[in-house]
């Protein structure tokens, strides 16, 4: 099932989640339906959050449904390690139209579960560690306009609030 995403502004986007400690037939609904929202919008990554679900849980593809060995579903994801970084235009699901330049990790180590509760580890570079830091970052409250300077915050959150005036937000 396709699910509305939240928009900037929703509150449930600022909220620190909780991990994932019930696996069954429930979170396997979940993410089918986060897997099916990112693919119709279309996107790369998707954090439980931006349905309004306060679980740690993401979907990532970076191929867009295209290559189903990319598809990844992992619950509680910590980052472990990162080196290097890299500055690249990003989006979000969460803020249509928006891109940004943003600066992540070039690469990281990541661990977390998969949804039957066992240990998954990956280690990204380039795009899938920028998914891995912008949905991990969403985990927590953190938003990708949180990384830019004062200045871009304020032009995008005067943007969004003449859409919004004009009921397109």
């Amino acid at each position: 099932m396709i699910l509305p995403i939240l928009k900037f502004g929703a509150p449930a986007l600022r909220e620190i989640n909780k991990p994932v400690v019930l696996f069954g037939d429930e979170l396997e609904i979940i993410a089918k339906s986060m897997i099916e929202t990112m693919y119709s919008s279309p996107g790369i990554g998707l954090a439980a959050p931006q349905i309004g679900l306060n679980i740690q849980l993401v979907t990532m593809d970076l191929s867009v449904g295209e290559d189903p060995g990319q598809l990844i579903v992992i619950c509680n994801p910590k980052m472990l390690s990162t080196e290097g970084e890299q500055k690249n235009d990003e989006g979000c699901l969460s803020f249509p139209e928006f891109t940004e330049t943003v600066i992540r990790p070039e690469k990281m180590e990541v661990s977390g579960l998969n949804l039957k509760g066992e240990e998954i580890h990956y280690k990204a570079e380039g795009l899938l560690a920028r998914c891995f830091s912008h949905e991990i970052d969403h985990l927590n409250g953190v938003l990708f306009i949180d990384h830019l300077s004062p200045l871009k915050r304020s032009l995008i959150r005067n943007r969004i609030k003449k859409l919004a005036k004009a009921g397109n937000w």
